[in-house]
This record gives C-alpha cells, structure tokens and sequence, in this order.
C-alpha cells in the first residue's frame, strides 16, 4: 500500500482529507491513524473506501499517474486554454451612486467613452485568441451609455469572425433599458446580467441613483420587460453592512422575482468600496454568519418542493463533485490573462476586471498594454501577466498548498496587492480565505452530517 499525497483537517469528531484529484473522504480518528501508519488491513472496507477516492494506491508510482493523468488534466482543464473571457469596459460613466462600486473610487477615470478605432482594434486582440468558444462581456461604468458601441462592436465582430463562436454578455443597471436595445440583445442572444441586492429598501440604499432617488421599480420594470422577451437574466446580490440584517428577506425577495438562483457575494475592498469600508464594510465572521442563513433559507425553499440554488454554493459543490468549472476566481492558477482580458475604454489593457479596477485607483501594476501597440502574444507574454500566473499556483504558496480546500479553491493577486502590496497571498488566514472556507466548512459539513434530503438538495444544485 502507498500513500497518495494528500490533505487534512479535523472536522468535529472526524477527520476530512482531499487530494489533488479532487476526492474527498472522512476517516474516523481510528482510521486515520491506520491509514497514517500504512497498517489498513488488505481488502477491508476502509481500503476499499481508500483505494476508491484514491488516497492509497497498489499500483507502482507510473502506472497511478498515467491512470489518472486524464482526470488530472480534465479537473485542470483550464491549462489547455487561452483567454475565453474578453471584457470591454465601454464606458466608466454611470447614472447610479452604489455605496460600494468597485469599478470606480470617484476620483480617477471618472467619465471615458470608448471610441470606434479603440474598439475595432480590442476585437482584434481578442479574436486572436486560439480558443476557439469565446465570451465577449460589456462592462462600465453603465455599459448602456455607451450602447452605440456595443453595437459597434457586435457588428464588427460579427464581420471579421473567422473561426470563433462567441457569446455577448452584458453587465448593466437596467435604468437605461429601452425598446431598441431589448431588440438588439434579442438578435444577438446576449445573455444580461444585474445586480439586484434584496427588498426595495435594502436595494435602494445600496444602489440609488446618483442624486439619491431609487432604483428598486426602474430595475424590476425593465426586469420584466427582458424576461417578456424571452431573455435570459442573471442576477447578482452584493452584501453590505446593512444587507446582514436580512438574509432570509434577499432569498425571499430573489425567488419572488422569478429567478431559480441567487448568487450571494461578499463585498470586495477595491474602488468606493475601501473608501467606504468603515460605514459599508464587515468582518468575515460577521458575513459567514449573514451567508449561512441565507443558504439555510435557500435549502428550506426547496424542502417546500421549489427549486432554487445558490449560485456560489454551488461552483464550490461542483467542484468538490468532480466537475471542472472555469470559474476565473477559483482556479489554480487564476484566470487573469491566462483566462480573461479586460479592454479599458482608453484603450489600456488589463489582465482581469479587478485590475482595471486598480487602474480606477492610481495603480497601472496590472496593465499588460494598449490596443495601439500590442498583440494576444505580447500580452500573454508580458512579464506581469507571468508573474500573476505564477503568484497565484496554490499548490506553491505557503499555507495555501497544505489547506485541506486547495483543490476547490483560489486566490486573487489583484485583491492582495491592494491590501498589501505583493501579488502572493501573505494573509492566507485573512478577509477573502476566512469566508471560502467558512463557506466550505459549512458546505462538508452538510455532506458529512448526510441528511438525504439535504444531499438530495445539494446534488440538484451540482448535477
């Protein structure tokens, strides 16, 4: 019998251990010790439970790695791809004053529209890429103000695609929606994703208008109008610190509205957001405590026979399932300009939405280049873009690499800059590790504790 290298961490009166293949088993302290010792007896259950997630193996060191060579490269398929995810920050103007906007801090790039030549020669750079699906995302400020680029861009692209299939995304307040634009969306099959942060009141603090006056009614009517029109939206909740109050009113408010899913998130410190923290902000004690009843709210939904998920739940049980997600943000190395490209509306280019958003606050360390004057090829070898690759492979970053969550995880280098200056993750016990693994704690826990209704639940979210 040999050991496969694996991960571990005492889990109430257990012990949960994964590996890099993604398998996951709890062991009785009994057993741990015998598998510790190399003394699990032949053709017992224990080795037959360990031999099948892989945690011991009778083969020689060869023969294992070329079995499960091909499960190694499907979990970490997103190795074999270039950049699918293309976002064109059309814009930095916007006509809402959310408390926590984290594309801009008011006091830099405040008010840029992208042009046509900008334009063109971004879609240029991205229908470089060799992948051949890609994910064209329109993002602002209000990507709306700027709609007659969209259409620019669409249109072009659209004449000068050779070999790609593309999809068109759009990130907006839906304030500006009107009849004209729902019919664009429709010829194109954009998908429309919005941030909708709970009840009125609660949505209204968060995301007014600049002025002050609410949003909640202007969002729902052009909501409805979309899903008339047989558009798919998608919808994102950020939590503030007034957002903790109401955890079971945010599920309620979301499957009220229509949709089968939430997706839960907490704030991130860049842009308005840092400047705000002290009125907006919260430990992440305080937001697992917000989470966690939000996702019991979102499992007694379906107790009651209505289907409903909560979206960043269920990335995580895909992946503890087995599932290869190309979630940019919880990937190992993450997805900055290996997986995305973000095209600044003057023309700058960044590795990532989040380190444009760095741009928004003084801070070009995140820049690859300029549509003027590069290619895909430059960017991707640019010597940033190599060190971010590097900085954020979690199995060589202290404490990252022995966590027993490393294989459902990630690490962003744009966040750690800016809390601390350096792209390597320095506080692995800090804000944004605290909460993923609260989030998987809880999510084991549910699995461990094996309530077949429950697991029943989590497995229609993952499958």
């Amino acid at each position: 019998m040999k050991l496969n290298y694996f991960n571990f961490k005492s889990f109430e009166d257990e012990i949960l251990l994964t590996n890099d293949l993604g398998e996951h088993i709890f062991l009785k302290n009994e057993e741990f010790h015998q598998l510790i010792s190399k003394s699990v007896q032949q053709e017992s259950d224990l080795e037959k439970k360990l031999l099948e997630k892989y945690m011991i193996y009778d083969e020689t060191n060869l023969e294992f790695t070329n079995k499960n060579r091909y499960e190694m490269q499907y979990l970490k398929g997103h190795l074999n791809m270039s950049a699918s995810l293309h976002i064109f920050v059309v814009t930095t103007a916007c006509n809402m004053g959310c408390v926590y906007c984290q594309a801009n801090n008011g006091t830099k790039c405040s008010n840029i529209f992208m042009d046509e030549e900008t334009a063109e020669k971004a879609v240029d750079i991205a229908l470089q890429s060799p992948t051949r699906c890609l994910s064209f995302e329109f993002q602002g400020g209000e990507p709306l103000l700027n709609f007659k680029i969209i259409k620019h861009i669409v249109e072009y692209t659209e004449e000068h695609n050779t070999n790609h299939e593309i999809n068109y995304n759009v990130v907006t307040n839906l304030t500006l929606l009107d009849d004209e634009k729902i019919e664009f969306f429709k010829t194109y099959k954009f998908g429309v994703s919005t941030s909708i942060d709970g009840h009125e009141y609660l949505h209204n603090s968060n995301r007014p208008f600049k002025d002050g006056t609410p949003t909640f009614t202007k969002v729902i009517d052009s909501l409805d109008k979309l899903k008339n029109s047989g558009i798919y939206v998608g919808a994102i909740q950020t939590t503030t610190r007034e957002s903790l109050k109401y955890p079971v009113e945010i599920v309620k408010t979301y499957y009220d509205l229509g949709f089968d899913s939430i997706f839960i998130r907490p704030l991130t410190p860049l842009g308005k957001a840092t400047i705000n923290w002290k009125d907006i902000g919260y430990t992440a004690e305080e937001y697992l405590e917000f989470y966690l009843k939000a996702l019991e709210a979102t499992i007694s939904l379906n107790k009651e026979g209505r289907f409903f998920k909560e979206e960043h739940a269920t990335i995580l049980l895909k992946r503890i399932s087995g599932f290869f997600v190309n979630y940019m943000e919880l990937r190992s190395p993450c997805g900055a300009g290996i997986g995305q490209l973000a095209y600044y509306a003057d023309g700058n280019i960044f590795t990532c939405d989040e380190g444009r958003m760095l741009y928004e606050m003084g801070n070009e360390a995140f820049k690859l280049g300029n549509v003027n004057s590069s290619t895909y090829s430059t960017l991707i070898g640019n010597s940033a873009c190599k060190a971010i690759c590097a900085s954020t492979i979690l199995e060589s970053i202290p404490t990252c690499c022995d966590c027993v969550y490393q294989p459902y995880c990630g690490t962003c280098p744009v966040v750690s800059y800016a809390a601390t200056g350096d792209i390597i993750e320095k506080s692995p016990r800090g804000y944004r590790c605290k909460i993923y693994a609260g989030m998987l704690d809880k999510l084991f826990l549910l699995l461990k504790e094996n309530d077949t209704q429950i697991v029943h639940i989590l497995q229609t979210w993952s499958n």
